[in-house]
């Protein structure tokens, strides 16, 4: 599996992923077209937002990628436009990263 970061990893998100097996790159600075796909957006089966003043890498990560998952992974509110695109909202104060990383691994 693989999967995109798209945001800050204040919480090590990746590397949790990454020791759950998962192959993890980051989509660096406001994860836009060119930046998700330097980070392998279209062959990527995850990409989780940590940051949600970066919703818009949502629908342009879609429109790359017909079947990527969309995780959020942040204590902030994601905006309407973007919700419906969603596949998990977490709230790092409720969900560990290992917890995370060891459920998208079971998938």
């Amino acid at each position: 599996m693989n999967a995109v970061i798209a945001g800050p990893d204040e919480h090590d998100l990746g590397t949790a992923l990454d020791e759950t097996g998962i192959v993890v790159t980051r989509a660096g600075g406001t994860a836009n077209r060119p930046a998700l796909e330097d980070a392998g957006i279209v062959d990527a089966d995850v990409l989780v937002l940590t940051d949600t003043e970066l919703a818009t890498s949502i629908p342009v990560a879609k429109d790359l990628n017909d079947d990527l998952h969309v995780i959020v992974y942040a204590s902030d509110s994601l905006p309407e436009f973007a919700k419906g695109q969603a596949d998990m909202l977490l709230d790092p104060e409720l969900f560990s990263p290992e917890a995370v990383a060891e459920e998208l691994a079971a998938d």
